[in-house]
């Protein structure tokens, strides 16, 4: 794309949200070994459909959305529900397929309980939203990563000389028989989390969100055998892999600025500041970039301001050269879009009409 061109978006595909909005959380998109799933969770059921193919299919909850979070596999076959309780793998008959229980999310319930009936009516210790983790497939379907709290009853082997079984860890499962094949401390006290996959089914970044106690950003490695882990950073938030994987793209609590990391050691190479370098509104307060971001190549990235600019329609999206993190332009739109921007997988982003019954898959129309 000529440096002084108009970024354009090409629409290439939209997918109608499989349950109705206000039943369900708002769709969300997983690029999964160059399938892309629209996924959307209600409280009975997570319905996910292949963007390309239009196929559907459903599977049963364990638990209301409210606790927990869900994703699915790579081949659409499995999903994996993390809970309050537990991170439970089912079919799409809701048969278990494995389950492994943790400690209670809400911070209120010293019970280890093994069915949400024990806990659904349960207004003190289970009420309003618990605090939670995060589960995520590695990109070739064989590994889960899941972000719980201790201890792990059925799993006190896998913790073998641990401190303290009450901390929260970072597993990494076998996604066949949800085996714990590794796991670490993650010293945190979290009130929610998300992964972000890299090219290699054996790396994984996960950033952890504190409250106001901070936002620790992890990068794991799994080399078979063993697990090992780096902090990316204190305060920051992981928002997408390069397609090769050598890089990260990652914004700080404040939303101040992008940063190009390294995926290797997570040093910061570039920076770009939103403040003075995204034009503000007229009457708008602070920029500020969005906590979502996609590489749509190795050395480009579409990162929005929506939130900054106080959810005025339409968003604006905004085309960064990460070679020298400088901005191309704002994104130009066949129609208008709301919201941040979502990594698609190749070369493509997602976003999510206002009203919620659509996700839309762009790209640039012409590329370098």
């Amino acid at each position: 794309m000529p440096e002084d061109s108009v970024p354009a978006a090409r629409l290439v595909r939209t997918v109608a949200s499989p349950l109705a909005p206000g039943s369900a959380d708002a769709p969300g998109l997983l690029p999964q070994a160059g399938r892309r799933l629209v996924v959307q969770r209600g409280d009975a059921e997570l319905a996910v459909v292949d963007a390309d193919s239009g196929q559907a299919v459903r599977f049963p909850a364990p638990w209301p959305r409210r606790f927990g979070t869900a994703t699915v596999s790579p081949d659409g076959r499995t999903a994996v529900f993390a809970g309050t309780h537990a991170v439970r793998c089912v079919d799409a008959s809701g048969a278990v397929l494995w389950e492994v229980r943790h400690g209670c999310w809400s911070g209120e319930c010293p019970e280890l309980h093994r069915e949400f009936a024990e806990y659904a009516d349960d207004p003190v210790e289970h009420g309003g939203r618990p605090d939670g983790g995060s589960a995520a497939f590695s990109p070739d379907g064989k590994l889960v990563w899941a972000h719980v709290l201790g201890p792990l009853p059925d799993h006190a082997d896998a913790l073998g000389d641990v401190e303290d079984e009450d901390d929260e860890f970072w597993l990494v499962l076998d996604a066949a028989d949800g085996r714990v094949l590794g796991l670490t401390g993650t010293g945190t006290v979290a009130a929610g989390s998300f992964h972000t996959p890299h090219a290699d089914p054996a790396q994984m970044g996960l950033s952890i969100g504190e409250g106001e106690e901070g936002s620790p950003a992890l990068w794991g490695r799994w080399d078979g055998r063993t697990l090992s882990v780096r902090t990316v950073d204190a305060e920051t938030v992981l928002l997408d892999a390069s397609p090769s994987g050598r890089h990260l793209l990652a914004t700080d609590v404040q939303q101040d600025a992008l940063y190009l990391r390294a995926a290797g050691d997570g040093a910061i190479l570039r920076d770009l500041d939103a403040h003075g370098t995204v034009p503000a509104l007229p009457g708008g307060g602070r920029v500020y970039w969005d906590f979502e971001a996609a590489f749509v190549g190795e050395h480009l990235a579409v990162a929005g301001t929506s939130a900054s600019d106080g959810g005025r329609h339409p968003a604006r999206h905004w085309l960064v050269d990460t070679t020298g993190m400088t901005l191309r332009g704002a994104v130009a739109y066949p129609r208008p879009v709301t919201g941040p921007v979502r990594p698609a997988g190749g070369g493509a982003w997602w976003t999510v009409a206002r009203d919620g019954t659509r996700v839309e898959v762009w790209e640039l129309a012409d590329e370098d």
